[in-house]
């Protein structure tokens, strides 16, 4: 389904990310007039379209053209590998989240690390990256008192999916570990480690 967003935007929905990432993906490469940006969410693609130049009809058009190839497209992306220290002062939710889950500590880091989780799409902070394909018996709540303060590198999981804070920010994931790695680098091209359609596996290191 295509749909006006706002004043200046189309709002794709299809229905699953890997569809998302592959038409954005595909716009990317081979951009169609008009469009300025493309921003893949977890089933959808915003279409961002030039103020000036507005013909959503024919940007529909040409969007639908390339929607019936989109089965026929794979996202391209990278695998990552993100070393972690799990547990203790680098993890404090670790002991909570193995109690939720009916798990030992260890059994929780084992299941995490070896899940190949996709990033799904980018938000709530630059670099901040949402990783699907969490295994159900790890699905958490959030914490019912957000933190004011979780530390850059912190490796968290809430409801389907993980992710890792790029920065010092406020949050309510339960965290289970860290990780050294910079996520985002302002003067970096691009300044974000981790894209829509790259491929994150975690793995244990010790402190």
């Amino acid at each position: 389904m295509i749909r006006p967003f706002g004043e200046s935007a189309l709002l794709v929905e299809l229905g699953s990310a890997e569809r998302a990432q592959a038409l954005a993906a595909s716009i990317r490469d081979n951009t169609i007039g008009g469009i300025v940006a493309v921003v893949p969410g977890a089933e959808s693609v915003l279409v961002e379209l030039d103020p000036w130049e507005i013909e959503s009809e024919r940007v529909a058009h040409a969007l639908e053209g390339r929607l019936a190839r989109t089965a026929e497209l794979a996202p391209i992306g990278r695998l990552r590998r993100i070393p972690v220290i799990y547990g203790g002062e680098h993890g404090p939710d670790l002991a909570d989240v193995a109690k939720l889950c009916g798990l030992t500590q260890a059994e929780v880091i084992e299941r995490h690390a070896a899940t190949e989780l996709r990033v799904l799409f980018l938000g709530f902070a630059p670099g901040f990256a949402y990783l699907g394909g969490l295994p159900d018996e790890l699905h958490v709540p959030r914490l019912a008192t957000p933190r004011t303060r979780t530390p850059a590198g912190s490796v968290a999981i809430a409801g389907s999916m993980s992710g890792i804070y790029p920065a010092d920010l406020p949050g309510g994931w339960r965290v289970i570990g860290r990780t050294s790695l910079v996520l985002f680098d302002p003067r970096g091209d691009p300044p974000a480690y981790l894209a829509p359609g790259d491929t994150v596996r975690f793995e244990p290191i010790s402190g």
